[in-house]
């Protein structure tokens, strides 16, 4: 990766001076004439704190590794906002690599984002540093929000920032500044965002208001920030907190009683609390038998609006079904779990256009050799559906996939050697494999792509996980398998099933291959398809 050698930087010096009788602190006064602070980042390095100061006052604080010697990446912090100004970033000691420090027009590496040789193709990867869950779920105007748990200075948790990324489709991302910042309060952890369409925490109608918990050291408690440009910045409530203890706030409107809901991560259960303003919040009642990043939300049973059912999960995608008037949420069954394998503190859209639940979860995969670590998984649609078992909670991928398909081939009516050969042809890179396969003797079926084991469908489970027959007396299994270059997705029996895990460092010759072990089976309604990068030119 290039990086900038020539230094921009305008009224630039490094000093020294004595802070009591014996610890040294560096600093350097820059002025911001150009839009991106370059920052190297040495992983050997101990973290040492990053004072940005203006005029004496602290505007953050992070955590960096800078160090003495190699530089593994560079991330960036855009100055946007303060140009002109002259900023003083403070060192709790002189580091080699702070010299190494500097303004550009382009952050370092700009010239290769989104095609660097493990940038997933079509999950979205933050531009460089750290992300885990996925926060504030909305949409409003034309635009899909996605803010995530991000640190920018470096590819492990730390820092915790809201980042932020608006989609017209959910499929391709724009990533834009940072939407909320560790302030006095502490870091910025997880929760919810809305839409205050008739002003009832007063910062005028169809204000987008941002419901988070602040963390400083152990101590959480829950926050508001409002914007009026979209979620491009935020103004910080002054009366928070607005409820003390606890996390992951999941905020939403409940018209029948037209007041909001929360429900809030508390002693490994959910509270639901209620408030008529955003601002006073009531505790209703308690759930316990989950752990972190609550959901809570209604949907039809098979479509059926007349008949619905409420769902609760939490971080590990546990699941109730059950119901709820306002106050108080009845679990008619359960546990339940639709989500195995790298799913993570999975949140849905509130105001979804569509009337669709849509869920995006935090897939806990590494990003090996990246200045970018972890990734969002595909957003999928989530129903509840009548199976011979019970209601259950189904994940699809959403429909808008079908847009990212190209160099469609279908596998019906080929015997099975034909199909791997067709396979094997098609190559790798970024696939979906969907369709239908049928055991005619009852014998396991594996798959592998690039000769590695990925899945192994049984008569009644896959990697061990049980999923019983629709029809027993049937050996169909329904297959949507999504390959990314370090990542799979599998959608088993019409989301029944959704299992994810992590691909070794691509191998962009690897190929699918369905292996039989002396079996029989045969192929339905089967194609495999390359998907486009979401980050290629519209």
């Amino acid at each position: 990766m290039k990086h900038p050698i020539k230094l921009m930087v305008i009224q630039a010096m490094t000093c020294l001076f004595l802070c009591g009788t014996h610890a040294q602190v560096a600093y350097r006064d820059i002025k911001v004439d150009h839009k991106y602070l370059n920052i190297p980042v040495s992983m050997a390095a101990e973290r040492q704190k990053l004072f940005f100061l203006l005029g004496g006052d602290t505007l953050l604080q992070a955590s960096v590794r800078l160090g003495d010697g190699k530089i593994d990446y560079w991330v960036f912090k855009d100055m946007s906002a303060y140009q002109g100004r002259t900023i003083r970033l403070s060192f709790p000691k002189p580091l080699a690599n702070m010299d190494k420090i500097h303004l550009a027009d382009h952050f370092a590496g700009e010239d290769s984002l989104y095609q660097e040789t493990n940038r997933p193709r079509f999950h979205f990867t933050t531009r460089r540093g750290w992300n885990n869950d996925p926060n504030g779920l909305i949409w409003t105007n034309g635009e899909y929000h996605l803010f995530y748990q991000h640190n920018p200075y470096e590819t492990e948790w730390e820092n915790m920032h809201w980042g932020h990324a608006v989609s017209p489709d959910l499929l391709h991302w724009k990533e834009l500044d940072d939407a909320l910042f560790p302030d006095a309060r502490g870091m910025m952890f997880s929760g919810s965002a809305v839409i205050d369409r008739t002003n009832t925490a007063g910062w005028g109608p169809n204000t987008l208001v941002a419901i988070y918990t602040s963390d400083s050291a152990g101590r959480e408690d829950q926050c508001l920030a409002y914007s009026h440009d979209q979620g491009r910045t935020f103004v910080k409530y002054k009366g928070n907190p607005v409820w003390g203890g606890t996390r992951d706030p999941k905020v939403f409107w409940y018209a029948p009683r037209k007041e909001w809901v929360m429900a809030l991560y508390k002693n490994a259960g959910v509270s639901i609390l209620t408030s008529p303003d955003l601002r006073s919040w009531k505790e209703q009642d308690y759930v316990k038998g989950f752990y972190e990043c609550p959901e809570f939300f209604e949907l039809p049973i098979d479509g059926d609006k007349k008949n619905t059912r409420w769902v609760m999960y939490g971080g590990s995608g546990t699941y109730f079904i059950g119901k709820f008037d306002g106050r108080k949420f009845l679990p008619l069954g359960g546990k339940y779990r639709t989500h195995y394998g790298s799913l993570y503190a999975a949140q849905t859209y509130n105001d979804e256009p569509k009337g669709r639940r849509v869920q995006i979860g935090w897939g806990r995969i590494p990003q090996p050799g990246m200045p970018f670590n972890q990734m969002m998984l595909f957003p999928t649609e989530l129903s509840l559906r009548k199976t011979p078992e019970g209601i259950r909670l189904f994940s699809e991928p959403i429909a808008e996939l079908s847009r990212l398909q190209e160099d469609v081939i279908t596998l019906d009516s080929l015997a099975p050697g034909q199909i791997n050969d067709r396979l094997r042809s098609f190559g790798g890179g970024a696939i979906r494999l969907k369709g239908r396969i049928e055991f005619l003797d009852g014998t396991p079926v594996e798959i592998t792509f690039g000769g590695k084991h990925l899945l192994t469908i049984d008569s009644d489970e896959v990697n061990g996980i049980a999923v019983p027959l629709n029809d027993p007396s049937k050996l169909i299994f329904d297959i949507d398998l999504l390959i990314d270059r370090t990542s799979f997705e599998l959608f088993y029996q019409q989301g029944k099933i959704n299992l994810t895990g992590s691909l070794p460092a691509a191998d962009h010759g690897a190929f699918l291959e369905i292996r039989d072990n002396g079996g029989k089976w045969r192929a339905g309604k089967l194609q495999v398809s390359h998907l486009r990068s979401i980050w290629d030119p519209q």
